[in-house]
């Protein structure tokens, strides 16, 4: 599968990359071993995914460390693997974040120290403050492009208003947003904006916290722990959650016929999206990592593309 160029960069990724969330994520999640997390990262680099992407919020830095630790290892090719992080949550400071020149010039100094390495490949604001416009945010970003720092421009989680500010110089490469299968409001109008544009989509939450995957069936509910995320989220609750599992459940043929597993189908499908670039699943074991990379021998048809696009049409 040919290599997808990320926006108006020099940056070049497989269409399927690694969410590294759970990679040092410490804080999002429970019981996670950092060798663990490491062996995710490799697992990804040894079967054809070279896009690792992560951000400061994952573990305060430690996603990025671990990160850096294995790309200093010997056997891995600096030159041929994408690294994309994040950066906005100020440290120590719950829910506030920062988009002021300063902020964002050292946060990259920051990263590049913990990801051991010369360069950032894809540097995101991860989330938009309240006070900094977004021209002056990405022009500091523009300033480090130039200077060799970072390699491509990225925004996450802003508002299609906040975007155009923020690409007034036509500076911006990539969007990363939350867009699924089951949540497909991008392709109203931001689909659109990024097309004419030429600016490149990374969707997160692909497989929609595990919705996606197959796991979950109407016969047997799923009980989550007081603190579990998915416990209150109208996606696992009532008529929308039979909604999403009965579309799901008919992905069975499509998966069997491509002798594939559920998630392996959709993420195909997001590969054959011609307005997504790349695909970044996060997983917590290298099994995971190694079952979601057969997905990019899988070819789907234009026919079958359509047929999973109709099953959820409903959730546009």
């Amino acid at each position: 599968m040919a290599e997808i160029r990320i926006g108006h960069s020099q940056v070049y990724a497989e269409q399927l990359g690694l969410g590294a969330n759970a990679v040092g994520g410490h804080n999002l999640f429970t019981g996670l071993e950092d060798e663990t997390g490491k062996q995710v990262v490799r697992t990804a680099l040894n079967n054809g995914i070279n896009l690792i992407d992560t951000a400061f919020a994952y573990g305060n830095g430690r996603s990025e460390e671990l990160i850096g630790e294995v790309l200093r290892e010997e056997e891995y090719d600096r030159s041929r693997i994408v690294i994309a992080t994040k950066a906005a949550h100020v440290p120590n400071k719950k829910g506030v974040f920062d988009n002021s020149p300063e902020f964002l010039t050292q946060s990259v100094e920051d990263a590049l120290r913990r990801l051991q390495t010369d360069y950032i490949d894809i540097f995101y604001i991860h989330f938009p403050d309240e006070h900094t416009p977004k021209n002056e945010a990405i022009a500091a970003l523009h300033q480090l492009k130039e200077a060799g720092k970072i390699r491509a421009i990225g925004v996450s989680n802003f508002s299609l208003e906040q975007l155009k500010e923020a690409n007034l110089d036509g500076y911006v490469d990539v969007v990363e947003d939350k867009f699924s299968l089951i949540y497909r409001e991008a392709e109203k109008e931001l689909f659109p904006y990024l097309k004419e544009n030429n600016i490149s989509f990374v969707p997160y939450f692909p497989l929609a916290s595990g919705l996606l995957t197959g796991k979950y069936h109407l016969n047997s509910p799923q009980e989550f722990g007081a603190h579990d995320p998915r416990k209150n989220r109208p996606d696992f609750q009532g008529e929308r959650f039979e909604k999403i599992i009965q579309a799901v459940d008919q992905l069975h043929p499509l998966a069997e016929k491509y002798q594939a597993t559920i998630a392996q189908l959709v993420l195909a499908w997001y590969m054959k999206n011609p307005r997504i670039s790349v695909v970044i699943p996060g997983a917590k074991r290298p099994e995971q990592v190694a079952d979601n990379a057969r997905a990019l021998d899988l070819h789907l048809s234009n026919e079958d593309y359509q047929t999973i696009d109709q099953l959820f049409q409903q959730f546009k």
